[in-house]
Order: structure tokens, then C-alpha cells, then sequence
């Protein structure tokens, strides 16, 4: 009878683990969004590198916050409000990325306009002994760029996961009309372009404010035009993506007063792509003559759309998650006021276009209205950044329950062990934390001290274990399932 116990309680009463007919079926699955956390101006969200437990957030006024265990850690990871200058929209703390090597060296850079001037600094910092913490001392200045007004400073950083170069977005100056500096299409000045630089070496060391190498193979090196550039032709390039699994590059390109358009640059591309602002909005020409409209050798947008009514395209990420299964591949972006597109294409060419702003509206008198970023993390689900009632991060979930998930983490265990965000070292395909639930002090065993820790944890809401049959409360039930469990783990 107690071997019957066993097996039946956890599946019975341990709610995570029950098999309730299977995955949701991939050609039915709707999608919908829950709310995350509330964080001040959020602009972006990442993760750090094999970090499953953990999101980042950039407030635009300077903080980077941590989500840990489903709450905001009251210290923020960085706190760098005295160095940034935010004033209006488009100055701040703005780009974030983890170096690939972060597990080894603790190497991260972020991106904001400093005070009093609004240059953009990208500058690498490293985490202390605690991992929710980093070193503010250890600051290392990648480079710095003059900006000539407060406008189109982009900020978007991120690594290429083919080559392990860092790519740094940067608008074409602002002050317009147009692009009064002739910026964008001058491929001796950084501004309106997508640099690639190597951050493990430098190539200037007589200057301070460069400290970074020249990728050899980037585009314009030993011929006319500054090393750094990899593409260019670009107005306010605010939020970019490089997919995970192609390594192709999305950028969002925020328009003038007419289009707003959304570029891609194939993951085998040998860069050197000009989009061709000024003389072009997306795919239409304009008065100015800082190049040929005319010219072929110009990349057209993979989508443009009307600006009248909206308000910034902000790019988003091509979805390499496990919960949503026939989303994967599939590309999603947004406009500024809410309003939120599934792209699928092949190489740029569109198969299929879609508005899901309604299926992804979160109810409970909740509303995504005010996008400013979409974020990734270690699983590889997508979230969205947006300014509303002060600043909110919502999920981009399933609307039906992902099953099995033993862990209750939102991914199928499957996706869990073979991400390698879990182990399954009996191979029986359940991840090794659920095949004893019971085990609270991890020891491979069930006794006194699982019961001891179950008790101190008795009314309250942990949100996990001990809490076993999920009711948001450790009581009875969750008593019960410990006792069935009592001994060695299987």
C-alpha cells in the first residue's frame, strides 16, 4: 500500500506532474501574455549566458534591474543614474549584453548617453563575488561617440552568436529634417550605422576611448570608410535583434514622418549593407541627394508601414523558445502604441503577416500600450518591455497550460532537459528536481530535514516547492505528499 501511495500522490495531488492529455496541440495554440514584474521606464530585457534563473532590465533613468524567482530584487545589478543623461525619449541608459564568455570572465557592456554632454558611451563593466551584483570600479570604456543633438542616439548592443563580435547600433545624429549632418550615407563618421567591433583585444591603444579590435573581415577595412562600420544608411536604429540559432540581424528603423520600416540582414551576410536613409524612407525616395534613390546596390526594408497614427517600430526577436512550439522561427515586432505583428518569412521574403496586439492583451484590466522593447531569455521566451502605468514586463505565453511541466517554470520538460536548463540523469525524460519533489534539502533523500523545512515554510506561499500540489499554500496536502515520499529518492 505504501509503495501504492508513492506513486500515486505526486501524480494525484502533485499538480505540476500531472499528464492532463499532453502538450498543447501546436495548430491550436493561442497565445496571450502575463505580467512579470513592474520596473521603472523599462527599455530592454536579457539574460545573462546559461542563466535560466534570471532576468535584466534596463530602466531608461540608469538602473539595471535583476527578476529573480519571480520578483525584482530591491538593489538593482548596476546602478548608473549618475553618469546618464535621460532627457525626453531617446537619451538614457540604453543597450545591455552579456559578454559570451560572461559564465568565465564576468564581462558585461552597456550603452547610454552620458551627462552633461549626451555622447554615447559603450562601456564594460564586471560582476563582483555576488552574482546579483556588479562592480561599478570596474568600468572599462569600449568607445565613445560624439552626439550632435539629443535625438537618434539608437543604443541597441548585443553579440553575434556566429562570430562573437559585439554590434552596436547608432542613429544618424538627429536634429532634422532629414539627416542634417549627411551622417547616415558619410561612411567616415560611426553615426547612422551598425558597427561590429572585437572586444578581447585593442587596436588603439594610444586612445582611451577606444579600446576595442577591428574584426579583419569587416566590410570597409583597407578600403574608403571607417573600420567599425558593418552597415549603415540608417536613421535611429532603437532596438535590433540577432536571432540565437541564424545569427541573422533585425533592425528596427524608427522613421521621419511617413514609414516606419523593419530591415534584415541574413546571418551569412558579409556586411556592408546600406538601407539608405536619407535619400530613401524604406522603400520611398526623398528630396535629398545624399545618394541614388535609383541604385539597386540599396536594401529595401523586409516590411515598411505607414507612420500616420503610430508612433516607432520597435524590432523584436525571431522566437527560439520551447513553450510555444509552432511559434518557433516565427519573428515578432511591434509599434510604439501597442500595436504587434507575427512576421514568418524565408530569408526575407514574407510568407505571412499578422497583427496578434488582441490575442497577446493580458485582461485583469491590464493593456500592452506603450512598447519600448522586446526582451529573450535563457529558454529562449520572449517578453515585452512597455512604459505604461509607470513601467511593465509582460511574458509572451501559451494561453492554454503547458503540460507536463513538473518544475512549473512555464517550459515542457522536455525543453527543459534539452536546453540543458535540467538534468535527467535517470533518462526517464522528467527533469531530476521533479523525480523527487520531496527532496527539499537535495540530500537523495526524504527525512527530517525535508519535514523540518516543510513545516517552517506551513501557511505560507512560496511560490515552489513546498508547496507540492500547487494551491499557493504549504499545507496538509503538501504534508502528505512528503510522508509518501519518506526514504531514498528512486
Amino acid at each position: 500500500m505504501a509503495d501504492q501511495w508513492t506513486r500515486l500522490l505526486p501524480l494525484g495531488l502533485l499538480g505540476p506532474c500531472l499528464a492532463l492529455g499532453g502538450a498543447v496541440n501546436a495548430q491550436d495554440s493561442q497565445l496571450t501574455t502575463v505580467l512579470v514584474a513592474n520596473i521603472g521606464y523599462p527599455v530592454f530585457l536579457t539574460h545573462a549566458p546559461g542563466d535560466f534563473d534570471r532576468l535584466f532590465v534596463l530602466g531608461k533613468l540608469g538602473r539595471i534591474s535583476i527578476i529573480k524567482d519571480g520578483a525584482v530584487l530591491d538593489d538593482p545589478f548596476l546602478n548608473l543614474t549618475n553618469l546618464v543623461l535621460s532627457v525626453g525619449n531617446e537619451q538614457g541608459l540604453l543597450g545591455l549584453a552579456f559578454h559570451p564568455d560572461f559564465e568565465t570572465n564576468g564581462f558585461f557592456y552597456v550603452n547610454y548617453t552620458r551627462t552633461p554632454d549626451g555622447d554615447t558611451v559603450v562601456a564594460r563593466y564586471a560582476v563582483t563575488a555576488d552574482p546579483d551584483v556588479a562592480d561599478p570600479d570596474s568600468v572599462q570604456p569600449v568607445i565613445l561617440v560624439d552626439q550632435p543633438s539629443p535625438r537618434h542616439n539608437a543604443g541597441w548592443i548585443g553579440f553575434g552568436p556566429n562570430d562573437g563580435y559585439l554590434y552596436i547600433a547608432l542613429g544618424d545624429g538627429g536634429g532634422g529634417p532629414y539627416d542634417p549632418g549627411d551622417n547616415a550615407q558619410n561612411l567616415d563618421n560611426l553615426l547612422g550605422s551598425i558597427l561590429r567591433v572585437e572586444v578581447d583585444c585593442d587596436d588603439f591603444p594610444d586612445d582611451p576611448d577606444r579600446n576595442y579590435g577591428i574584426p579583419p573581415n569587416n566590410p570597409f577595412v583597407g578600403i574608403d570608410g571607417a573600420d567599425e562600420i558593418w552597415a549603415y544608411g540608417l536613421r535611429n536604429p532603437w532596438r535590433c535583434s540577432l536571432d540565437r540559432e541564424t545569427g541573422d540581424l533585425y533592425i528596427g528603423d524608427v522613421g521621419q514622418d511617413s514609414w516606419e520600416e523593419l530591415n534584415f540582414q541574413p546571418g551569412n551576410s558579409t556586411g556592408g549593407e546600406n538601407y539608405g536613409w536619407d535619400c530613401k524612407e524604406a522603400t520611398h525616395c526623398t528630396t535629398q541627394q545624399t545618394c541614388d534613390c535609383a541604385d539597386r546596390t540599396l536594401v529595401d526594408p523586409i516590411f515598411e508601414y505607414v507612420h500616420v497614427g503610430l508612433a516607432a517600430v520597435i524590432a523584436g526577436y525571431a522566437y527560439r523558445g520551447c513553450a510555444i512550439p509552432d511559434l518557433v522561427g516565427a519573428y515578432l515586432f511591434a509599434d510604439h502604441f501597442g500595436r504587434i505583428w507575427r512576421l514568418d518569412h524565408d530569408n526575407g521574403t514574407i510568407i505571412e503577416l499578422r497583427e496578434i496586439q488582441d490575442e497577446l492583451a493580458p485582461g485583469g484590466g491590464l493593456s500592452i500600450a506603450r512598447v519600448t522593447a522586446f526582451g529573450e531569455d535563457a529558454f529562449g521566451e520572449l517578453y515585452l518591455c512597455d512604459r505604461t502605468n509607470g513601467g511593465e514586463i509582460f511574458k509572451i505565453v501559451p494561453a492554454a497550460a503547458v503540460t507536463p511541466d513538473c518544475n512549473m517554470n512555464g517550459i515542457p520538460d522536455d525543453c527543459d532537459i534539452a536546453i540543458g536548463a535540467s538534468t535527467d540523469g535517470n533518462g526517464d525524460g522528467v527533469p531530476d528536481e521533479c523525480d523527487c519533489p520531496a527532496d527539499l534539502d537535495g540530500n537523495g533523500s526524504v527525512g527530517i530535514l525535508d519535514l523540518l523545512m516543510l513545516l517552517a515554510a506551513w501557511n505560507a506561499d512560496p511560490g515552489g516547492p513546498p508547496d507540492f500540489d500547487g494551491d499557493g499554500n504549504v499545507g496538509i496536502l503538501d504534508l502528505l505528499i512528503l510522508v509518501a515520499n519518506w526514504g531514498p529518492c528512486p
